[in-house]
């Protein structure tokens, strides 16, 4: 089994930017789809980002899109989530996660392996 583990979270102003990062272990994760999530107090785990490992196609939650980007070097095991203009709404726990599949990245439920979270704080 792959483990995933964020980092590059902190308090940061309104509109100012973010480089979260999410380095894994194991045999599989040149071929994952890797998927970024976030959960705010009280709640549910939303998606962020995805991307697939096939074409490398990205997938973004229209909350964030224009806004973050993300990537994945494999040579380097390690995805990340390019936040700018950051909103106080941004304010969670953002979570990586990988998956062998590369259909409905959006859906908590396409994942196998998640990371223990890093805290991402906007103050307005």
């Amino acid at each position: 089994q792959i483990q995933l583990v964020e980092s590059g979270g902190g308090l940061v102003q309104a509109g100012g930017s973010l480089r979260l990062s999410c380095a894994a272990s194991g045999r599989t994760f040149s071929r994952n789809a890797m998927g970024w999530f976030r959960q705010a107090p009280g709640k549910e785990r939303e998606f962020v980002a995805a991307i697939s490992w096939a074409a490398g196609t990205t997938y973004y939650a229209n909350s964030v899109k224009g806004r973050f980007t993300i990537s994945r070097d494999a040579t380097k095991n390690t995805v990340y989530l390019q936040m700018n203009s950051l909103k106080p709404e941004d304010t969670a726990v953002y979570y990586c996660a990988s998956t062998p599949r590369s259909w409905s990245l959006s859906a908590l439920s396409q994942y196998d392996y998640w990371g223990q979270g890093t805290q991402v704080t906007v103050s307005s």
